[in-house]
């Protein structure tokens, strides 16, 4: 059963990613760190996922996640080989990326958003092996990626992106298979609030101690970035209601629906739209920079979603719809038919009668 109040986390969360890339808001990143909690929900789903169908749930996870990326690479391989881009094996990598797959100049500026399918999909290869382990004893393996994020920081040897990444979002996937579990709404709320608040006070203090290039953008304090999320993942999960029935409204529909594609399409589109702003002498600053261009992407993007967007539908094995949620048309039926058991069962009756 859908939880609509999870559905509207991973849209704010999809929207908050939008708009943070098309404006570089910083504060964006503390007041809903958006990937930690996409992390945290996909953590849970994957729990899920591995409950129902063991292993199977690997090979399903992967069957939703690389089509659309499948789809974005037909357009962006060729035309990055077209642009300078050497041809070798490491391009395989743009049909399974356990790494980052390569990219030209341009392409490595509107395509950087693909670190986030490459530690998805190891989350997800690795989920069967740790989601029991997790169950055994749940605190020491949450406390890992937390404990290798401090080393990684306070030590600064040079790690590859990947661990640095499983460091840095792997405690958000664990805090989702906490919240599957149950883990998280059977703690009192007194134990839920002075364990977010002593994560979300850790966090601040690194956070304002230790500044990046771009202020108080998470994006560059991984440290701080990891506590601060973790106090939100907790309150929000934490404090989530069960799942429920309710009926969900057209635009969170199609938020969660085309979350993936929304996510692929949304950088190269920014890119795209601010080069040619600067190309033709249009503001891309200030607030008359930021509105046309935010007004453009939006419009960008709801064409992606419209043109590639049911890919996403194919992989979940749902009949493919150019707008998700519109209800499908049903047949006209013959008024002489019988509708319903209670008509078919007055026809008998009367059958009965005559013949009797």
């Amino acid at each position: 059963m859908r939880n609509r109040y999870l559905d509207l986390l991973r849209a704010v969360a999809t929207v908050r990613v939008v708009v943070y890339h098309a404006t570089g808001w910083a504060a964006l990143t503390v007041v809903f760190p958006a990937m930690s909690v996409m992390f945290a929900l996909a953590g849970s789903l994957m729990a899920a996922s591995i409950d129902r169908s063991g292993p199977l749930a690997v090979e399903r996870r992967l069957r939703r996640l690389l089509p659309s990326l499948w789809v974005l690479a037909l357009v962006a391989v060729p035309s990055m080989l077209l642009t300078g881009l050497a041809w070798d094996w490491k391009v395989l990598y743009w049909a399974f990326p356990l790494q980052d797959p390569p990219a030209n100049g341009w392409g490595s500026m509107a395509l950087s958003a693909t670190w986030y399918l490459r530690d998805f999909l190891w989350f997800v290869l690795l989920s069967p092996l740790v989601l029991p382990l997790f169950r055994r004893m749940p605190r020491t393996v949450l406390a890992v990626p937390y404990a290798a994020l401090a080393i990684i920081t306070l030590t600064g040897p040079a790690v590859h992106p990947i661990l640095r990444d499983a460091a840095l979002y792997g405690g958000a996937w664990l805090l989702g298979f906490a919240h599957h579990d149950g883990m998280l709404s059977r703690l009192s709320r007194r134990t839920l609030v002075a364990a977010a608040g002593f994560l979300a006070a850790a966090g601040a203090a690194w956070i304002v101690t230790h500044p990046g290039p771009r202020g108080y953008d998470l994006n560059d304090i991984p440290l701080g970035n990891a506590l601060w999320s973790a106090a939100f993942v907790l309150v929000v999960l934490g404090c989530a209601p069960v799942a429920t029935a309710a009926r969900r409204g057209r635009l969170l529909t199609v938020l969660n629906a085309r979350a993936l594609t929304i996510y692929l399409w949304h950088v190269p589109v920014i890119v795209a739209v601010t080069k040619l702003g600067e190309a033709h002498g249009l503001p891309t600053r200030g607030w008359v920079g930021i509105s046309w261009r935010l007004t453009v992407v939006v419009a960008l993007v709801a064409l992606a979603v419209l043109l590639v967007g049911w890919v996403e539908d194919v992989a979940a094995d749902r009949p493919p719809r150019l707008i998700p949620g519109r209800p499908p048309r049903s047949a006209p039926v013959s008024p002489a038919v019988p509708r319903t058991a209670a008509a078919a069962a007055n026809v008998r009756s009367v059958a009965e009668t005559l013949r009797t």
